[in-house]
């Protein structure tokens, strides 16, 4: 096979994709519908901040970038809870030195391309839509979003990273017998808002957490950003009684915050303008199979599985396919027949899992982070986890700090583990003998 491919979408796992590809020899091209975001038309009041995690982290080192992107990148130790009455908590991830990594998707996106381009010889063009794609002769169709021109070129292997909603992806279904393809929206969406920065770039609340103002059917959460502001997401019902519909008057706006999210309102000046200049995004899982075509074209990232945000887990999950596919490469070389079979094969349980996790900890995000019983099994499974590290890894941990447990497996395990909590927390006074050896030795008992 000649060294030539063609990547759809210089997002962040196209960018991070063709880098592991030129490093391998190949010589990439990337084409992106959107204008160049570097020169100062990045999409702005549509993000999410993102969590880098060990298996993103696990995707940058690989080539040896992880220590450029940490400089853009906050740690996260915890959450910290914002209760409506006023009262805060701060709960640990994982231990002390544990952390998830805050960092802004555009200044991610940015400098992966920058390293792109700059030190790995990929060519990024930039405006130019994927319009047709044809398996038959190797050829797929761009235009030209500014001047409407098509143009033609050939690829000798293609990977579709073009999101959640890919051109790629939607050629691929329509011109394959038997494509399965399922996409689903939670009745929620989302809004930026912002934190600004105090005086000299200072932070206005804790730094190194990730906030969250859960109120059961909707939730706030705000991330860190170097310059000191904090980007916030509200998370709110499209309709309903607490619902985006309902709030439609810079009155209801102000009321619905200083009802629900009193503590935040100091620290929002521009609150009422940013929630009506910032669109209202909805939020979607894609599944699909197959992802690959006649061993020369692949989706992969977004365009392959896209997921809701809360585990944080989207941009890991898509860092992972480049790392499962360079793996892939350095076991079969150039032998793209093994190298795409067997990708598809071990990544799509994988990405199935995460989504569903991910919308389990919406869930969990929106309703338990202030509920008590929640915090103690979450307290019971910290306690016997310390004890027995080889015996029980919190589902948590296994997600975000095992990089090389799969997605799949620990699904499997966190459901055999929620299982045993379910009979340690209906035993009686649990409140008091949480620690005890009694409860120790029950959960031992489930474990053999």
């Amino acid at each position: 096979m000649s060294k030539n491919v063609t990547v759809v979408g210089a997002g962040l796992v196209g960018s991070l994709l063709s880098i592991y590809l030129s490093k391998k020899g190949y010589n990439v091209s990337v084409y992106e519908r959107r204008d160049d975001m570097r020169k100062g038309k990045a999409i702005q009041g549509r993000s999410i901040n993102l969590a880098l995690s060990d298996r993103g982290w696990k995707g940058l080192e690989g080539v040896g970038i992880a220590d450029e992107i940490k400089k853009i990148a906050i740690p996260m130790y915890g959450r910290y809870i914002h209760n409506k009455d006023g009262t805060t908590a701060f709960q640990p991830y994982g231990t002390e030195e544990q952390a998830i990594y805050s960092v802004s998707r555009a200044t991610i996106n940015m400098k992966l391309m920058d390293l792109a381009e700059q030190q790995n010889n990929v060519k990024i063009h930039f405006n130019k839509r994927c319009i047709d794609i044809n398996k038959q002769y190797n050829t797929i169709n761009f235009e030209n979003v500014n001047n409407h021109n098509i143009e033609t070129t050939n690829f000798d292997l293609l990977f579709g990273a073009d999101g959640a909603f890919s051109a790629s992806r939607l050629n691929m279904q329509t011109g394959t017998d038997r494509f399965e393809y399922n996409q689903h929206y939670i009745n929620c969406a989302y809004k930026e808002l912002i934190i600004p920065p105090g005086d000299n770039e200072t932070f206005k609340i804790e730094k190194n957490a990730l906030h969250i103002w859960p109120r059961g059917s909707f939730m706030m959460i705000a991330l860190p950003n170097p310059d000191g502001n904090f980007t916030c997401t509200l998370f709110l019902p499209f309709d309903g009684k607490y619902s985006f519909d309902n709030l439609k008057t810079k009155e209801s706006v102000t009321s619905f915050f200083n009802e629900e999210f009193k503590d935040a309102v100091p620290l929002m000046p521009t609150l009422v303008e940013d929630f009506f200049n910032n669109p209202t995004s909805s939020l979607v899982t894609v599944k699909c199979y197959p992802w690959t075509f006649d061993s020369k074209i692949a989706l992969i990232g977004d365009a392959a599985h896209a997921i809701v945000p809360f585990y944080g887990q989207g941009m890991n999950c898509g860092f992972e396919d480049c790392v499962v596919l360079n793996e892939l490469m350095n076991l079969h070389g150039n032998d793209w027949e093994k190298v795409l079979s067997q990708y598809q094969i071990l990544r799509k349980p994988d990405a199935d899992a995460i989504a569903d996790l991910a919308i389990a900890n919406f869930v969990e995000m929106r309703d338990k982070t202030a509920d008590k019983l929640f915090l103690l099994q979450k307290k019971i499974e910290a306690h016997f986890s310390k004890k027995h590290p080889d015996k029980w890894i919190p589902l948590y941990s296994m997600v975000t700090y095992s990089p090389n447990i799969r997605y799949s497996k620990a699904l499997e395990e966190g459901q055999k583990q929620q299982a045993i909590m379910d009979e340690i927390m209906a035993m009686p006074d649990i409140e008091n003998k949480w620690n005890s050896e009694e409860i120790e030795q029950e959960i031992l008992s489930y474990l053999y």
